[in-house]
């Protein structure tokens, strides 16, 4: 099995936050990486910033929910900001 990249760790640490529903590659699918071979949908790790595109579970509000994402993967993020799109409610 291939080493886990930066952005197979952000998205497992995303998907264990317990008000995300998944990753989403956003509107267009533009937010993921790319990778030989395989992309990892909803994370965007660029030079000077992640993005993170998630579905989540309705409930809570949403900007308690970007701010449980960002804490859980800030050890990951390298010091880049971190901006959240909320895809979609389930």
């Amino acid at each position: 099995m291939p080493a886990k990249t930066p952005a197979h760790e952000i998205a497992d640490r995303v998907r264990q936050c317990p008000d995300v529903e998944g990753l989403s590659g956003g509107p267009f699918g533009v937010v993921a990486t790319y990778l030989p071979g395989e992309t990892v949908p909803g994370v965007a790790i660029r030079d000077d910033e992640v993005e993170i595109s998630i579905v989540a579970k309705a409930g809570r509000p949403l900007p308690e929910i970007a701010g449980e994402v960002r804490e859980a993967i800030k050890e990951l993020t390298g010091g880049r900001a971190v901006n959240i799109h909320i895809g979609g409610l389930k």
